[in-house]
Formats: C-alpha cells, structure tokens, sequence
C-alpha cells in the first residue's frame, strides 16, 4: 500500500463524508489535536523512562481518547449516532486529578512550565491542549459538532497541569512560582 494517495496535492482534504480545504476549521482543530497526541506519546515516554508507569497508563488512554475527538470533529454533517467522546470521558479525568492531587504541595500562586522534563513536556501537552480547545470552540461557532470534545479538552488542560505537578513532586523537584504574582489560589 503506498501512504501517498495526491489527492491533497490542491490543497484539500477528505473528511468523513466530503471534501474541505486544508485550512478548514475542522482541520485546524483536530490537527492541532493531532499535534496534542503527538507531544502526548513523547510523555509517555519520558513516563515510563522515569518510573511513573500509572501516569504513562492514563496518557496511552489520553491518546486513544485524543483519536476520537479527531474523529468526532471530522464528520462534514453531524452524526450523533456515531460520537466517540462522551461526558463519561471528563468524569474519569476529574477522578485522576483527584488522586494525582493528593501528592501534590499547596498552590498558591501561578508556576512557571517546566521543573523535572516530564513536568516540562506535560506543560507543553497543557499548552498545546489550549490551543485545540480554542481552535474548537471557534470550529463550533459556525460548524455543529460533538460539544463533548470541547468539554473534555477543557477539562484535559487541566489534567496535563496536574499531572505536571505530580510529576515534579515525584522527582523532588519543586514548582518554581512565578515572581509577580499574587495568592492566586486558595
């Protein structure tokens, strides 16, 4: 089987069910998604490289379920019937940041991305995850589609900064807190 098919060589590109340029929103939201699993495997690598066998777990599901935002954005018509992601998908994320929480010191005040390089590559998943979520909402301005995946990007954000900060507290490494800031958290 050859991978190259040309038939996006005029700037288009199928989705489920038709034909868009390349720079459709749909597009753009679920290759930045595409991006986000991408820097996703590179954390489950450095999981695994530093002993945190659970957190590598949860990401390799975090990708599967990364998958099936892509796809769920990828339909040229709404097909209810056929979305993948669920409210049950948030539900389990908000039960892993609670157990990563457990491990993790006080916050107070804004951190700065980085500290141990799982910390670090799981505050670029944070970031990236962002930009997915705002490439989504601005895809469903215009575009009907599963609202699901904006809910659960929302609520993965917020996964990747905990995770971040378990990962650090697991190395010894302390959060560095951002200089100017004030109590922000309490």
């Amino acid at each position: 089987m050859k991978i190259y098919t040309k038939t996006g060589d005029a700037g288009e590109t199928s989705i489920i069910g038709g034909r868009v340029p390349k720079d459709d929103p749909r597009i753009e939201a679920y290759g930045t998604i595409d991006e986000l699993n991408s820097f996703t495997g590179q954390a489950v690598c450095l999981a695994k490289e530093s002993g945190f066998e659970e957190l590598a777990q949860q990401l390799v599901q975090i990708q599967h379920e990364l998958f099936d935002c892509g796809s769920d954005l990828a339909y040229a018509r709404p097909r209810e019937d056929k979305y993948k992601v669920s409210a049950g998908l948030v539900d389990h994320l908000e039960v892993w940041m609670d157990e990563l929480e457990e491990s993790n010191p006080p916050l107070e005040r804004f951190i700065l991305p980085g500290g141990s390089p799982l910390a670090a590559a799981l505050h670029v998943c944070r970031t990236v995850c962002r930009r997915a979520e705002r490439l989504t909402v601005t895809l469903q301005r215009d575009i009907e589609s599963n609202p699901e995946v904006r809910r659960y990007l929302n609520r993965l954000s917020d996964y990747f900064f905990v995770a971040a900060r378990a990962a650090n507290a697991r190395a010894g490494i302390p959060d560095v807190e951002y200089e100017r800031s004030g109590k922000v958290f309490r």
